[in-house]
């Protein structure tokens, strides 16, 4: 079950993702680019799940508390999810702006 901290994060990353300021600046701004900020959030991801699979073994050599493996897959857990979701709206985006006429 995903611990109220670990979907503060995941809300706190889509917060990021989704900022309309990092989203709209200008090319020539010094702000992160978009690409930046979802490579920064898949990666994000990857230490997560990293961090979930070392518990796990960890679990397994018998060095690990159960309550601990739980938390970090969940973490995983809601970290992908949220990314599912921010993927789907660009997404979807896409397809509204593919179907605007010329």
């Amino acid at each position: 079950m995903p611990t109220p901290s670990a979907a503060a994060n995941a809300y706190a990353s889509l917060a990021r993702l989704t900022d309309p300021q990092g989203l709209t600046k200008a090319a020539g701004s010094s702000g992160p680019s978009f690409g930046a900020m979802l490579k920064e959030a898949v990666n994000a991801i990857n230490q997560t799940s990293r961090a979930s699979d070392t518990q796990t073994q960890a679990m397994a050599a018998g060095k690990a508390n159960i309550v601990d493996v739980v938390t970090a897959v969940a973490e995983t857990e809601v970290a992908i999810d949220a990314l599912v979701s921010v993927r789907d709206k660009v997404i979807s985006a896409y397809e509204e702006i593919m179907k605007m006429p010329i």
